[in-house]
């Protein structure tokens, strides 16, 4: 096996690997649609981040990591749209007193 073939496999397996562990979130973000547990300013990083580092991933050659990226784009996307969606906004303390 060369040099290149491990890379790819080992490329490819951390894909489905770092993919996985994210798939749980993603699904329960779903499911209950309860986001109140994440924060707006990871999530907007995260979003931040993943477009900035489209410009690396676009000069790199067709292999596993376009996959990763392309995932985390979406999967951080998502997160944040549905954050802004579902996301109940916190009442003020006057409020709940009253």
């Amino acid at each position: 096996m060369t040099g290149a073939s491990v890379a790819l496999l080992a490329g490819t397996m951390s894909t489905i690997l770092f993919a996985s562990s994210a798939l749980p979130m993603v699904i329960r973000a779903i499911r209950t649609r309860d986001l109140a547990s994440y924060s707006p300013a990871n999530l907007v990083l995260a979003n931040v981040g993943n477009a900035v580092h489209c410009i690396y991933v676009v000069h790199l050659p067709p292999g596993p990591i376009w996959f990763l990226h392309g995932f985390y784009v979406v999967t951080s996307a998502l997160m944040l749209l549905w954050w802004l969606r579902f996301h109940a906004p916190r009442r003020e303390v006057r409020e709940v007193l009253s």
